[in-house]
């Protein structure tokens, strides 16, 4: 396997110091949401892990994209990666509003539009694993995940755009606050912590997807060595 890029390791060392700064600074720094009281510090890691989840979808369709064009093997581990990263991020998401929505709405969950669209989001990528499974050849698993990944990622626009195309009770961030579900209006250092937190999840989906990669790529070199 190639020696790991300059860049990478930067990644690791960003990775490593700004995950542990960022909670510090949420801790420590960030006020008090005055009502819904310390809970309300869960939604820097929940918004930044759905924004997260969402660019790696994204990223994995112009994978498949870019499959579908070449042929090259090397835009499918592309796509695969970033959708398991982008799996893990979305899960952390629904699991740290359902911490959020407790408290706040008085139950784990609701089928609230935007909970709803991402709940069906996150299964459509689980399903594009079992796809892959049922499939043999590395060249048709290429092939199906590429075009299923292409299709799926219209649920992202769907989950971001929700709560603005239907009536919902979860907060709309950006936009005037509306006390209605548990929305908040954001103080500076409220803001540039939400900057902050999603800055950091950029850089570690960055870190985790081009780690993937790599792994994939080991993976690849080992079954021709074994042919």
């Amino acid at each position: 396997m190639p020696k790991k890029p300059v860049a990478l390791v930067v990644l690791d060392l960003l990775s490593l110091i700004l995950v542990p700064l960022a909670m510090l600074i949420i801790i420590v720094y960030t006020p008090v949401e005055v009502v819904m009281g310390p809970v309300q510090k869960v939604f820097y890691f929940h918004i930044s892990a759905a924004w997260a989840g969402m660019v790696c979808f994204i990223l994995g369709a112009v994978g498949g994209a870019g499959y579908l064009l070449t042929r090259r093997i090397r835009w499918d581990w592309l796509s695969s990666a970033a959708i398991e990263v982008g799996l893990v991020f979305s899960i952390i998401a629904i699991f740290s509003g359902m911490i959020w929505a407790r408290p706040i709405w008085n139950t784990w969950w609701v089928w609230d539009p935007r909970l709803t669209t991402t709940a069906i989001m996150t299964l459509i990528y689980l399903a594009y694993f079992i796809l892959r499974a049922g499939v043999s050849t590395p060249e048709a698993q290429a092939r199906l995940g590429a075009v299923f990944a292409i299709l799926a990622a219209l649920t992202v626009p769907l989950t971001f755009f929700s709560i603005r195309l239907f009536r919902t009770i979860h907060p709309v961030v950006i936009a005037p606050a509306d006390r209605t579900g548990g929305a908040f209006s954001m103080s500076p250092r409220m803001l540039n912590t939400l900057l902050l937190s999603l800055l950091v999840f950029t850089v570690l989906l960055v870190d985790l997807v081009w780690r993937r990669v790599r792994l994939a790529q080991l993976e690849f070199e080992m079954t021709r060595e074994v042919e």
